[in-house]
């Protein structure tokens, strides 16, 4: 099994895999050709009020992670999760997030998870 995490603002790399984008919202300035997305399963990731409230500087990073796990545990988002899973079974996966610190937010969770 095989998953990372990159920005989507670094070029793309032959071996990117699977390349899923983990963010609710399209990222600024890039257009989708340039940023080779295969996947985009909008509801495994933070709901609007969570990520305003963990970016709103108003909570840890365990608390953003407790929270956030709690929301991949809803039916929707437990079955992209899984989907996910599965497709990195199969062969590389590359998680693409627009996130400045994407070691400290939602990406790094989602590959944690990705990788048990």
């Amino acid at each position: 099994m095989s998953v990372r995490v990159r920005r989507v603002y670094d070029p793309p790399e032959p071996d990117d895999g699977v390349r899923v984008l983990v963010d609710r919202l399209w990222p600024r300035g890039i257009s989708k050709e340039d940023a080779r997305i295969d996947e985009w399963p909008r509801a495994m990731t933070p709901s609007t009020g969570l990520r305003r409230w963990y970016h709103g500087g108003e909570g840890s990073y365990e608390e953003f992670r407790r929270r956030y796990e709690a929301e991949l545990a809803e039916p929707e988002a437990a079955e992209r999760l899984e989907h996910v899973r599965k497709l990195s079974r199969q062969g590389r996966v590359t998680l693409v997030t627009a996130s400045r610190a994407p070691d400290r937010g939602h990406a790094a969770v989602l590959a944690d998870l990705l990788r048990e």
